[in-house]
């Protein structure tokens, strides 16, 4: 039996989102389309071109998950230039959840720019997410914004519109609320389970607005003050 947190039995290929071959974009698109109702393929194709790359995951030819990354080194406010991981749009067929393929491709994906920190050099993540499954793990990180019930402060503001610019997002600064393009992105076919208190994050989000929570946090530590 393959190990939980085994992908041997997986293909895996770190492709340049923008360039993809016919065969590889029929595989991501098929594979949003089984994720989500009512995707929006016009959203997808914006986050092609937002992000430089895509890990896509096969099973004997079969499409298992692809996950969108990049990282750069962006210029923050405060804080200077910093590696920022910009995590996207990520799609597991339901055969191959709970596995954490989608840590692990999102990994590979942002890998791929080539960046990398130095000893105890801080590093910035991020991610757009429309339901608490999405984030739990970043939750774990003490320094995350946002925090529920807390309004960000004006410095976390500020970073957060400068990582929403890189993705290409509108943002309401005191929410967090990415504002979107009033179309809907899609609802996941999965079940959400969670709790309210989890749900008490995405209170100001409309999905049916094509709206996101964005999520930024800090490793190893956040920068003094933060």
């Amino acid at each position: 039996m393959t190990s939980e947190r085994s992908f041997d039995d997986l293909s895996v290929r770190v492709l340049l989102s923008d360039a993809l071959e016919e065969r590889d974009r029929a595989a991501v698109f098929g594979l949003f389309d089984r994720s989500y109702r009512r995707a929006n393929h016009a959203y997808l194709e914006q986050s092609l071109t937002r992000l430089r790359y895509l890990a896509l995951a096969t099973h004997g030819g079969t499409p298992a998950g692809f996950a969108l990354a990049e990282t750069r080194r962006l210029s923050l406010p405060r804080i200077g230039e910093t590696v920022v991981a910009l995590n996207g749009l990520c799609c597991i067929a339901p055969a191959f959840r709970r596995r954490g393929l989608m840590g692990h491709l999102e990994v590979l994906a942002s890998s791929a720019s080539g960046i990398v920190t130095a000893a105890g050099e801080r590093k910035l993540s991020a991610g757009r997410m429309g339901h608490p499954v999405g984030v739990r793990l970043m939750a774990r990180n003490p320094t995350m914004v946002p925090q529920p019930g807390k309004t960000p402060t004006a410095w976390q503001q500020e970073v957060g519109r400068t990582i929403a610019e890189a993705y290409g997002s509108r943002l309401d600064p005191e929410t967090f609320v990415c504002t979107g393009d009033g179309t809907p992105v899609g609802y996941p076919e999965l079940d959400v389970d969670a709790t309210d208190a989890e749900w008490t994050r995405f209170a100001k989000v409309d999905r049916d607005r094509g709206q996101s929570l964005l999520t930024i946090a800090w490793g190893p530590d956040a920068p003094p003050g933060w």
